[in-house]
């Protein structure tokens, strides 16, 4: 289980054109991985939209935001373009940078078990450790929580 305090797992993925995406890469910079269950659904739409219009803060903070979820590119392009988001969606279609997250888990909808992605967002310092873990996402005010403990970081 991952906590605050830890080094963030690395991985090496793909983001919504194809290129390739290595966390460690961006070691120096603030970085935010919020992880959200599918493109295009009113939650995910809402907490997408918060951190794309808080974005020029984030921007001018140094602070990188990644969404991150199993669609694939296709679907990540569609989802960006309809909602003019300026950041980056990771495609994590073999699930697994969610399995090292630790957000693959079981869900319950209609009374119906599934596995499923849980909405948790991840802060990352410029050391690559964890600094905040949200387990609970207000996604219409999340990218306000979010730039909140980073200001507290500060």
């Amino acid at each position: 289980m991952i906590k605050e305090g830890n080094k963030a797992p690395d991985f090496t993925t793909r983001n919504q054109n194809g290129d390739k995406i290595k966390l460690s890469d961006f070691k120096g910079q603030r970085v935010v991985l919020y992880f959200y269950p599918k493109d295009d659904t009113p939650g995910c739409t809402k907490e997408a939209c918060s951190f794309r219009d808080a974005d020029d803060v984030f921007t001018e903070k140094g602070i990188k935001v990644f969404g991150i979820s199993t669609d694939d590119e296709k679907s990540h392009q569609k989802f960006i373009n309809k909602f003019s988001l300026p950041f980056d969606l990771l495609a994590d279609t073999d699930k697994d940078i969610v399995e090292k997250y630790g957000v693959w888990d079981e869900k319950s909808m209609y009374g119906k078990k599934y596995m499923g992605t849980l909405r948790k967002t991840f802060l990352i310092d410029e050391n690559g450790k964890i600094v905040k873990i949200f387990d609970k996402v207000n996604v219409s005010e999340h990218a306000d929580e979010v730039l909140e403990a980073f200001n507290s970081e500060e």
